[in-house]
């Protein structure tokens, strides 16, 4: 098969690529539409040491299953299922936990990929692979959203405009928050936000000491966002953390120790919220999933450098095998 691999960093080959193997219980899907997550980015310029080279990267995937022809998205994370934990419903917390674009799992930048049967979820005729491939990363945001709903309620504030805080933000939506904003630096994309997204988006620096939100998502994960995040969560309420972009600083935990403000990490999903999430999409509840573009896999490292320059609007680069 074609597969685009991460060779090292800032290096990305369209090269001949061994077929994966399905194991018992385990799909070939024949990817139809991938998506480029910011972990994606991280491992492409060598910051993700869970992410060595060689490796097909991209865990965002729809396609077909090529035993049966049924038309599929897929939860990317597989997990024991016997632990204390998947027991529980808490199946992204699995000691064992597993995702594809990670060692031993490749990932979905190929014509196909691997996943057990537990891992996918059925289309309906309405709903096409390119939207489909939106589950993933907005599962991130359902999951979070759902956790920060039982600490706060009210108003809330996503920093970042990438997939994830969109996801977060159509999460919140849909989940029962009236008042939601996206704080974003980026004019192209502020624009395209408010024209696709129908979101109040707006440059971080316009935000006063006076702008305090129950509910904040950091949807980025730098110290600059995390202090933005500390700065502009109402007493009381809770910042919800889902980027992953840099491991420390930024948090004053002076202010949210004194102000009882609650941190919550989050982890992608349980199988439950991103089977959720999924129905959520088919109802129609998520919007029209349309601020993507799409693009060749065969031009997929072209892709990665237009988005590291900052020259790609929508929040999401679909690749096409």
């Amino acid at each position: 098969m074609r597969a685009l691999v991460y060779k090292g960093p800032e290096r990305l080959d369209y090269i001949e690529y061994a077929d994966p193997a399905p194991q018992q219980g385990e799909h070939l899907i024949s990817v139809e539409s991938v998506g480029i997550c910011g972990s994606d980015m991280h491992a492409f310029l060598g910051h993700d040491e869970r992410r060595p080279a060689p490796l097909i990267l991209g865990h965002e995937v729809a396609g077909t299953v090529r035993a049966d022809g049924k038309r599929v998205t897929v939860n990317p994370l597989v997990t024991c299922g016997i632990c204390a934990y998947c027991q529980e419903g808490r199946d992204n917390l699995c000691a064992t936990r597993q995702i594809i674009s990670m060692p031993p799992r490749e990932g979905g930048f190929a014509e196909a990929v691997v996943l057990p049967e537990r891992n996918l979820v059925d289309l309906p005729d309405h709903i096409h692979a390119d939207q489909a491939a939106l589950a993933e990363p907005i599962a991130c945001g359902w999951h979070g959203t759902r956790l920060a709903r039982e600490v706060a309620e009210g108003r809330a504030l996503v920093i970042g405009g990438g997939a994830i805080g969109v996801g977060a933000a159509l999460s919140l939506a849909a989940q029962g928050v009236a008042d939601v904003r996206i704080a974003e630096p980026n004019a192209g994309r502020q624009e395209y936000l408010r024209r696709t997204c129908g979101f109040e988006a707006l440059d971080p620096g316009r935000l006063s000491p006076e702008d305090q939100f129950p509910i904040v998502v950091d949807a980025v994960g730098f110290d600059a966002t995390r202090a933005l995040a500390s700065a502009h969560a109402a007493p009381g309420g809770v910042i919800l953390h889902i980027g992953l972009g840099s491991p420390e600083g930024g948090l004053d935990i002076r202010r949210m120790t004194l102000q009882e403000i609650t941190f919550i990490g989050t982890y992608t999903y349980t199988a439950q919220d991103f089977r959720d999430t999924a129905q959520a999409m088919f109802d129609g509840r998520l919007g029209a999933l349309d601020w993507i573009e799409t693009r060749p896999l065969s031009e997929g490292a072209r892709a990665f450098a237009d988005i590291r320059a900052g020259r790609v609007a929508a929040p999401k680069i679909i690749l096409k095998p």
